[in-house]
């Protein structure tokens, strides 16, 4: 039975397979599955002279025994907790003070909209006063002529066929163009309207972000509009790629929040009452809109901190073929609450079974201009 496995094919195999075959049969076949091994495929003797061949060792758990994406911050003690908070709560307060004058142009470039309706006492009491809308009818034109480009009608997705083209292949690169098409107009309902956005925010902060994952909450991949002043990088970051920490900050509902610890992606912690936050570019940006917030503790919303960050996290160190502690960092994903400086969830960032860990990238950085350092220019 061992030698009409089909080791290309491994999905029509079940996960976990009992080989029994005579003494001279079994010896060739244990060869033939030391060579499947060699591509990753985990092998199990068992008393009986049968052997167990699971094709996807890493896909159900992790070295430790527990789930691959399981919350190792239930797992973790909680000095080992409390001293990872601190430490990047720490960083995160050092990586938005080392961008405080790109932040401070920002609002000032705000400003120059002329959206916002000003009584003016110079020089003198109810003096009138003008914005020329030059800069506001630049971004809207490029709003307008990027979304006609970048979303069409029929849909964003075009595909591209490698290599000589066959009947086939042109059939299948259609079936691929519309399923993608589907997905992204009809599955993704927020794709259009948040796409739509990042178009008007992008010309004046120079940069904006998408983040594409799936949502375990709703059951399918989603496609985000991420401001840039919610996402925080080092000073010494160039691009995305490179830079060892990205930091999102999410404002969440209470209920929000609840529903991802009733359904056990965030850890069930009192967080107590959220701390009103409001960042001095949101507010200035609800200016522009004519609205304020109040200060009211039913209305305000928890500051969620994401880092996605390398860690060489104790007791689930990097390790070689041998056992021994590499002290090389793993990548992973922490959610902290910034007002209770609690985390809710540590989870690995790279995918099962992967030999070289590479971290998985949710976010896609769109520059207005190419500028000096990580931001474009606006």
């Amino acid at each position: 039975m061992a030698n009409n496995i089909d080791k290309s094919l491994p999905n029509q195999v079940t996960n976990s397979v009992a080989v029994e075959s005579p003494e001279e049969t079994f010896v060739d076949g244990i060869e033939q599955m030391e060579e499947v091994n060699s591509e990753g495929v985990e092998i199990v003797k068992n008393e009986d002279g049968s052997a167990d061949i699971n094709f996807e060792p890493g896909a159900v758990a992790a070295e430790g025994g527990e789930q691959h994406d399981a919350n190792l911050s239930e797992l973790l003690p909680e000095e080992v907790i409390g001293r990872l908070a601190s430490e990047l709560y720490q960083n995160y307060l050092d990586y938005k003070s080392s961008r405080s004058e790109w932040e401070e142009s920002y609002v000032m470039g705000l400003d120059l909209l002329g959206f916002k309706y000003q009584q003016r006492s110079e020089p003198f009491q109810g003096a009138s006063g003008a914005t020329h809308p030059v800069l506001a009818e630049a971004v809207t034109q490029f709003q307008a002529q990027a979304y006609k480009e970048l979303l069409p009608a029929d849909g964003p997705v075009r595909t591209q066929i490698m290599g000589m083209s066959t009947r086939e292949k042109e059939d299948q690169s259609v079936r691929v163009k519309d399923y993608m098409n589907y997905q992204i107009m009809n599955e993704m309902p927020e794709y259009e309207a948040e796409f739509d956005s990042m178009l008007f925010y992008l010309p004046l902060s120079g940069s904006a972000f998408k983040k594409v994952y799936y949502d375990e909450m709703l059951g399918r991949a989603v496609s985000k509009f991420v401001q840039a002043d919610d996402l925080i990088v080092p000073y010494s970051a160039t691009s995305l790629e490179d830079t060892e920490t990205v930091v999102q900050r999410i404002y969440m509902s209470q209920n929000d929040v609840r529903k991802a610890q009733v359904a056990g992606f965030y850890a069930d912690i009192d967080l107590g009452s959220p701390a009103y936050t409001q960042d001095k570019i949101h507010e200035e940006e609800r200016k522009l809109e004519g609205v304020k917030k109040t200060v009211s503790q039913d209305q305000s919303d928890y500051t969620i901190l994401e880092f996605h960050t390398s860690l060489d996290l104790e007791g689930f160190e990097d390790v070689d073929e041998e056992g021994n502690q590499t002290g090389i960092k793993i990548p992973y994903v922490v959610t902290m609450e910034a007002g209770a400086r609690e985390i809710l969830s540590i989870r690995r960032n790279y995918s099962a079974g992967d030999p070289e860990k590479k971290k998985t990238q949710y976010f896609v950085h769109f520059k207005f201009l190419p500028g000096l350092g990580f931001y474009g220019f606006g």
